[in-house]
């Protein structure tokens, strides 16, 4: 696992107040982790502080699971 991917689920797991190994790649942030709306756009700002990135409203959208961040986040940074 990277040091991108690590921070990933460090900042998954404190904000959604999970446990570390509940937070797999393929696990969705609303159906497997029990967040919500709020959730979700505290992660998204929590993400563009930690790699210093904008994600826009439409791509927030879009990531559902830890993968699809990891991707992103790895896509633009």
């Amino acid at each position: 696992m990277s040091d991108m991917e690590e921070r990933v689920i460090n900042i998954i797991a404190d904000r959604l107040g999970v446990d570390k190994s509940e937070v797999v790649p393929e696990a969705a942030f609303i159906d497997d982790l029990g967040a919500d709306s709020l959730d979700l756009v505290e992660l998204i700002m929590a993400m563009e502080e930690e790699f210093d990135l904008e994600i826009a409203d439409e791509e927030a959208e879009k990531l559902r699971t830890v993968q699809d961040v990891i991707n992103y986040i790895k896509a633009h940074s």
